[in-house]
């Protein structure tokens, strides 16, 4: 059985997969919170689907020691290589879920019969995990899918909001590979950090989908279907990294507004 006062696990190669985790701590700000970031092994994008499985289970091993009740992939890539398996390693001990899932579910019912664009990293593009699902959904969708590979990095590096990302985020956004498209699913949980600069690029002719808060919110629901809110909750927030980095502890401030305590949970001694 479940206990509703456990805290939710939220897990991601970096500091991206804090878009999702502040958009469910506005959402639910009872809930008690444990974020892992495995810097050590960041980015995810460009690594072999058998490592991206070998980190993530490592990381849902910490989680379930601290007794999480639901376990979110916050990261495209991740979410994509290895959310079967850990879904099977876990089994009753925890919720599981993805990041890939709400957004399919969210353009299922309001994009029919159009052409929308994704981007994300190599691993989340090439493993046509979106198209797979969006050609599923027998809606007449037309997905575009491109992968941006600089975007990630460039982020966790400090570089967005600037004329270094601009010039990137054009030169991608420009591609012919992305003509015509209606909306653009950001599918890589870094991006909601750009998204200013891709709505700026496009202005009013393409609809940006902010990834992270759909997640909180199906989130939400799938904690209201199982019993599993937390109404008494402190909010406490707790934050592991599998290699301490001074970008991620300013990252944690960006995102949550006030000093973080860090935990170093080295994955492999």
């Amino acid at each position: 059985m479940l206990e509703s006062s456990a805290p939710i696990g939220i897990f991601d190669s970096g500091i991206g997969g804090m878009t999702v985790a502040s958009a469910v701590t506005r959402l639910l700000p009872r809930e008690n919170t444990i974020y892992f970031g495995d810097t050590a092994h960041l980015p995810y994008g460009d690594k072999s689907t058998a490592a991206i499985q070998a980190y993530a289970i490592k990381i849902c091993n910490v989680l379930l020691q601290q007794q999480c009740k639901l376990i979110l992939i916050a990261c495209n890539s991740a979410s994509a290589a290895a959310f079967e398996l850990v879904r099977e390693y876990v089994g009753s001990k925890a919720k599981v879920m993805n990041v890939i899932d709400p957004v399919v579910d969210y353009i299922k019912e309001r994009y029919d019969g159009k052409t929308v664009g994704l981007i994300g990293t190599k691993q989340t593009v090439l493993s046509n995990v979106y198209k797979k699902k969006v050609d599923a959904l027998d809606k007449n969708i037309t997905l575009k899918s491109m992968a941006t590979p600089l975007l990630a990095p460039m982020i966790e590096e400090g570089f967005f909001d600037n004329s270094i990302s601009e010039s990137i985020i054009a030169k991608y956004l420009s591609d012919p590979e992305l003509a015509g498209i209606e909306s653009l699913i950001l599918g890589c949980t870094h991006y909601p950090l750009i998204k200013k600069q891709i709505r700026h690029y496009y202005g009013e002719q393409v609809e940006i989908l902010d990834t992270s808060e759909i997640v909180a919110q199906s989130l939400r629901a799938l904690m209201e279907q199982h019993y599993l809110l937390n109404e008494k909750g402190s909010g406490e927030r707790r934050f592991y990294v599998s290699d301490y980095t001074q970008s991620f502890e300013a990252s944690t401030r960006l995102f949550f507004g006030k000093q973080i305590q860090l935990s170093h949970y080295p994955l492999w001694e």
